[in-house]
């Protein structure tokens, strides 16, 4: 079970000022970044950019509490444009809010079955 705890509450017991000074800075060049590539894919997918806004600041706060690694970053990324874009363009926005809520459950699922650790247990050859 330990294995699924988040890391930012194993971390947070030994959290120094130094880092907290590092880690805004680092925040503020992420976000610098993120925002505007946020609202570009945002129109690039067929919505209005404060959706891409509101996903990339919303995602911020998440991912550092439900992320498995002290140094993940998350952000937007251009891949899913296309994806997104083909959703709203056939079902709209309730049919992007459906198969997000889809795609949150399936990876909820998969974790609580632990499905994504078997690849821990294969050798990869290159």
């Amino acid at each position: 079970m330990e294995k699924l705890k988040p890391k930012f509450f194993t971390t947070m017991k030994t959290y120094t000022r130094e880092q907290f000074f590092k880690d805004v800075i680092s925040g503020i060049i992420v976000a610098i970044i993120a925002l505007p590539l946020s609202i570009a894919l945002a129109l690039a997918s067929g919505v209005t950019p404060e959706r891409g806004i509101y996903t990339a600041i919303i995602a911020g706060f998440f991912v550092p509490f439900l992320g498995g690694s002290r140094v993940q970053i998350a952000g937007p990324t251009a891949a899913f444009a296309t994806i997104v874009a083909g959703i709203v363009a056939k079902s709209g926005m309730e049919g992007q809010r459906s198969s997000g809520i889809f795609g949150g459950n399936s990876c909820g699922h998969c974790n609580g079955k632990r499905i994504g650790y078997e690849g821990e247990y294969h050798r990869r050859f290159v």
